[in-house]
């Protein structure tokens, strides 16, 4: 830089400081000092004002209201929150509930339609015959799925609800029945519940026959699978109810089995493997020859075999027990009425007579034939206590069940003196009024074989 340059620059800056320095001089601060007085006492009381009356209760109130106004801002926010995540909810639960009621509505409608396709036995084309068996205390579910096994139905739930809802549950019996594997579900109870639907056979019990020879036969011929099951029902009051002619009898404790002398001889059509079916068959049967329009031979007037009971002086319980021995003894028709006779007039003999006791051989073992029938693990001293020989008056009970023949015998016996009878090995019958002539034709019989 010049000189001169550098003169000039002074200069200038002098010029400058000079020029600030003269207007601070003239700088003036136009303050009233009476406003600012008075601005500054009011002020000051006010500050005052407010410090004196900030007391420690506005403290208080003032925290709790800004307490409750922090409260109602969370709740508010709470509560919308809780709104919104109530609407998210509401949409997800409207969303399961949709694809379940599909899903249900899916599976409803295919278990209904399987479930109608196999009640009307639509697609089920085979019609071979098969035999199900219903067993004593089968339920509907046991019978279900007995049907299943066998191919006759698919669904064994729908029949248990067809079932129930028909009420045919309760209408099932043991039995061996045919069903056809194309039979829709009316068809196969109606199959199931029908005598027609039912296999029997063709049985014969003969006269004479006791329980426990009945029984025999009967499991033989595939009647009864359980032995004990019949000897139970023929001991038992199950039939009472139906039958008045059991209900009467007083002395069920003392008898080896209740039924014996009601179970009527023939032939009959018994359903395979039902116990109670059968007793109920002979007892209908017992009733139907006794009470319907049955008439005694031999009286000038026909008169039924009920009348008979009752001008015998003897219950039909004590008739039955007769007619038993008559069945049990007699070897022919005619003999039968010669026995009756003889039957009471030993039950009414005089004491001094020596002949109140019947002494009758087929009482001795009963409910057994005779010592050969014992069974292993009874005594060969057995004796009955039907055993007439040592005891007096009629057994308990029937030893066994008496034909037409032999009832009617009992009913209507030939008027004699005799006290004993005897058989020779041809049958041929002897009788005697006293003990001599029945020792003599025991002697002559003796001779002769």
């Amino acid at each position: 830089m010049s000189s001169d340059n550098r003169t000039d620059y002074n200069e200038s800056e002098q010029n400058l400081s000079e020029q600030r320095r003269r207007r601070v001089e003239q700088f003036k601060l136009n303050i009233n000092e009476d406003d600012v007085n008075d601005n500054f006492d009011d002020n000051s009381a006010d500050e005052r004002s407010e410090i004196n009356s900030y007391s420690g209760q506005d403290v208080k109130e003032k925290m709790a209201r800004n307490s409750k106004q922090v409260l109602k801002k969370k709740k508010r926010a709470e509560k919308k929150e809780c709104k919104n995540k109530n609407k998210r909810n509401r949409r997800t639960f409207r969303v399961i509930w949709i694809v379940s009621v599909v899903i249900v509505g899916a599976m409803l409608g295919a278990f209904v339609v399987t479930g109608l396709n196999d009640l009307l036995a639509i697609n089920r084309t085979d019609d071979s015959a098969i035999q199900i068996k219903i067993s004593k205390g089968d339920t509907v579910d046991d019978i279900a799925d007995t049907l299943v096994t066998y191919g006759v139905i698919d669904e064994s739930l729908y029949f248990k609800l067809f079932a129930n809802i028909t009420k045919a549950a309760d209408e099932f019996s043991q039995g061996t029945y045919d069903v056809r594997k194309n039979m829709d579900y009316e068809a196969i109870i109606s199959s199931l519940t029908s005598s027609a639907g039912r296999e029997t056979v063709s049985v014969t019990i003969t006269e004479g026959q006791n329980v426990l020879e009945i029984a025999a036969t009967l499991e033989e011929n595939g009647v009864i699978s359980d032995t004990d099951e019949f000897l139970g029902l023929c001991d038992s009051d199950n039939f009472d109810e139906d039958f008045s002619f059991l209900a009467a009898i007083d002395n069920a404790d003392e008898r080896y089995y209740k039924l014996e002398g009601y179970l009527y001889p023939d032939t009959y059509q018994f359903y395979l493997d039902d116990a109670e079916s059968a007793v109920y068959h002979m007892l209908n049967n017992y009733e139907s020859k006794l009470y319907e329009d049955q008439t005694v031979s031999g009286y000038d007037d026909e008169v039924t075999i009920d009348e008979m009971v009752e001008n015998s002086g003897y219950s039909l319980d004590e008739i039955m027990t007769v007619a038993s021995i008559i069945q049990a003894e007699a070897a022919d028709t005619e003999d039968m009425y010669y026995i009756s006779s003889i039957i009471y007039n030993r039950l009414n003999a005089s004491e001094d007579m020596g002949v109140s006791n019947l002494s009758l051989d087929s009482t001795k073992y009963y409910p057994y034939r005779s010592a050969d029938d014992l069974p292993d693990g009874v005594s060969k001293d057995y004796t009955s206590n039907y055993d007439t020989y040592s005891s007096s008056g009629l057994p308990a009970g029937a030893i066994c069940n008496p034909g037409m023949e032999a009832i009617t015998a009992a009913l209507n016996p030939y008027d004699t003196g005799y006290y004993y009878f005897c058989h020779d090995g041809n049958g041929t019958a002897y009788y005697a009024s006293t003990i001599y002539e029945q020792n003599a034709n025991l002697e002559s019989i003796e001779s002769n074989e």
